[in-house]
């Protein structure tokens, strides 16, 4: 009798197939891109998605009008770092082809929304004419890398880490001719707008790229804003005498998950090892090649990294990243996290100079009523022309500013009804939503256009129970697959199903801690009492200096339930 001892062929995802037949992320997309229809087919959706690019629908029009069409265009810009006329560009297109506003990112990016499919070409191409560029900000590959955006140029640990988030970004950019292709070449003379692109290779990704998405964050122990340990592969500064000597690296970070299938879970990284920074980018490309070759390509929802090295354990995969690398590595320092700077007010720069950081509620630049910041940051870009950062918690620094700018600043902002940080409250200041509906074909519930209600009311309860002062992370989002992290804030507010959400306690400032379930598909109106009554309790029984997140912590589920839902 035969034996037959050809290995059987692996089944893989219907996206895996689209990335394979795809000629490195092109096909079938030039065709759609010219054709009719407003619309894309399944596979272009999916590999457009690693040009930067998603379609999405009105959820608000649907009953009224059908499906109405239309593209989000995300902007990678690591570390956020961009100039004031990069930023004037992108709000001339929010204008001219969008929905008139502009989205900052928890990733320290931009999105566009609204753009038509005709629109799409001279969208990306104007974007990439003023130096900036929307490929890998989505898609199977490295994400936009984030960074602590502090502008600190006394301290030169800051330049560092912005130089490394770009090289980083560099390193790991797709090398497909595609988007050039697709997006800069003139449809006229077929000439390229740009040089670049390099050959039809990926040496890093491969024909196939990677599994599921790869982000990246860098973060020191006095300031994790990058919140490294939600990323893929987490990069924490250690420091000596105003230089970095090198980081530990965290990896298996990861927040998106399905409540009904229970092999899905939120994740915090876990130290991995030490390494200097000459050996960044080498140890960085053994661990995207691991997860390329090792992570799941059959079923997307435990495709992360985190599934991976939950399924093998740290040290096998340590001992996989070392084999690929071709060396060992050292273990991890044992640092502990301590504080979030986000960067809001004055500060000065070390330098001489100063930058403000505005916060801008849930990272929406528009002009609706007597608020007008599009307007606001049109003028002070085009009168103090800073250069800019934005920041992890989707507001934005205006540096390299002279003393005498400040009243100027100021004055632009007041007269366009847009508040200065310092008139936020600290609930407000430090809660983020990601964008849910109407745009987010995932999303379960609101959440951008809720949270700032939910906001008003939990000010007023705090005011009374005399906590205003009390600075704790508010995170919400329209679904379960965490866009805006919220399984390590002090609270998370969690789409479960219509009108309810999953409400998380016990996260903490510092970002290196998951938060726990307090209560299940609460109702909407039933959100604020419910955390109230946890703040009541805060107030009673907390310790010395407690933070409201640790409290939660230390007490744990039953036991706030026991006390608090009365």
């Amino acid at each position: 009798m035969s034996v037959d001892t050809k290995e059987k062929p692996v089944k893989v995802s219907a996206v895996e197939v689209f990335k394979q037949e795809s000629q490195h992320l092109l096909e079938p997309i030039p065709q759609e891109l010219a054709d009719d229809n407003p619309f894309f087919g399944k596979a272009s959706i999916q590999l457009l998605k690693h040009h930067g690019t998603y379609q999405q629908d009105n959820r608000d029009d649907r009953k009224a009008k059908g499906k109405t069409y239309s593209f989000m265009v995300r902007t990678a810009i690591p570390g956020g770092k961009l100039g004031s006329e990069q930023l004037l560009a992108e709000l001339d297109l929010c204008d001219e082809v969008g929905n008139t506003t502009l989205r900052i990112t928890t990733r320290q990016g931009l999105q566009l929304h609204g753009i038509l499919k005709s629109d799409l070409k001279q969208t990306i191409r104007r974007i990439n004419e003023i130096q900036l560029s929307t490929l890998a900000a989505c898609g199977d590959v490295e994400r936009n890398v984030m960074c602590s955006p502090a502008p600190y140029h006394g301290d030169p640990v800051y330049d560092q880490m912005q130089t490394l988030a770009d090289e980083i970004a560099l390193h790991l950019r797709p090398h497909t001719r595609a988007y050039h292709t697709l997006w800069l070449t003139d449809d006229e003379t077929g000439e390229k707008q740009r040089v670049g692109g390099g050959p039809e290779v990926e040496p890093i990704y491969g024909p196939t790229y990677l599994p599921r998405k790869f982000k990246t964050g860098i973060g020191l122990p006095g300031d994790n804003s990058a919140d490294i340990y939600s990323q893929d592969l987490g990069l924490l500064a250690l420091c000596e005498d105003w230089n970095i000597v090198g980081y530990n690296m965290v990896v298996g970070g990861g927040f998106g998950t399905t409540p009904s299938a229970k092999k899905t879970f939120p994740a915090i990284a876990q130290p991995m090892c030490f390494v200097t920074p000459e050996q960044v980018l080498d140890v960085t490309t053994a661990i995207v090649k691991v997860q390329r070759d090792f992570g799941n390509r059959a079923d997307r929802k435990v495709a992360r990294l985190k599934y991976l090295i939950h399924n093998w354990g740290l040290d096998r995969f340590k001992l996989k990243v070392e084999e690929y690398l071709g060396s060992s590595l050292e273990p991890p320092q044992l640092v502990v996290v301590q504080d979030h700077n986000d960067c809001m007010g004055w500060r000065e720069q070390g330098d001489g100079r100063w930058f403000y950081g505005l916060n801008v509620e849930n990272g929406r630049i528009k002009d609706e009523g007597s608020y007008r910041l599009k307007s606001a940051l049109r003028e002070i870009c085009s009168a103090l022309r800073p250069p800019l950062r934005l920041t992890p918690h989707q507001s934005i620094l205006f540096c390299d500013l002279n003393e005498s700018d400040r009243p100027q600043l100021e004055s632009i902002l007041r007269s366009h009804g847009v508040p200065l940080s310092e008139d936020f409250s600290n609930a407000r200041r430090w809660a983020m939503a990601c964008p849910a509906l109407p745009t987010c074909g995932l999303a379960i519930t609101e959440s951008e256009r809720l949270l700032p209600s939910l906001i008003d009311q939990l000010e007023k309860e705090l005011d009374q129970l005399g906590l205003a002062g009390e600075v704790f992370t508010t995170r919400m989002t329209g679904c379960p697959n965490g866009c805006a992290r919220p399984y390590n804030s002090d609270i998370g507010l969690v789409g479960k199903s219509a009108g309810k959400f999953t409400i998380f306690l016990g996260g903490r400032i510092q970002g290196d801690r998951l938060n726990f379930i307090y209560k299940d598909k609460v109702p909407e109106a039933e959100v604020v009492p419910s955390i109230v009554s946890v703040f009541r309790y805060f107030k009673e029984a907390r310790q010395e200096d407690e933070a409201f997140g640790d409290f939660c912590n230390r007490i744990g589920a039953v036991n706030l339930l026991a006390q608090c839902d009365t």
